[in-house]
């Protein structure tokens, strides 16, 4: 009998790899998908009709089924995100995004510091 184990992990499809997630949101990946592999987002001209940015979205959907990943964390041009996570969906492949918490300081000097702190991930549908 010849059985393929299928690898438990996330594909990062975003424009920010696994290596700059700061430490919470890298162990929180860990424990729920286990590896981490980045993919990096695809470059969307803002000039693009929405017939374009659906058929890139679905090429790479073909990609990443015959990748077969756990989920796939999708950040990053939302008609595109859209396109793309409404036919993972419909390939049983889940999707997700980082939540966070945005942190605000207002400096003397009239500027803002934002930080984001990582929560938790969720699925997009």
């Amino acid at each position: 009998m010849n059985e393929q184990v299928s690898k438990k992990y996330l594909i990062n499809l975003s424009n920010h790899p696994f290596a700059g997630w700061g430490e919470a949101q890298k162990q929180a990946a860990i424990k729920e998908f286990g590896e981490v592999e980045d993919m990096p987002f695809p470059e969307i001209p803002p000039h693009w009709s929405i017939e374009e940015v659906s058929r890139l979205a679905e090429e790479t959907a073909r990609q990443l089924v015959q990748r077969q990943p756990s989920a796939v964390h999708l950040a990053g041009e939302f008609t595109f995100c859209y396109q793309l996570a409404k036919r993972l969906e419909a390939a049983g492949i889940r999707c997700v995004v980082a939540t966070s918490r945005r942190m605000v300081q207002q400096l003397t000097d009239n500027r803002k510091e934002i930080r984001f702190e990582f929560v938790r991930f969720r699925d997009y549908y």
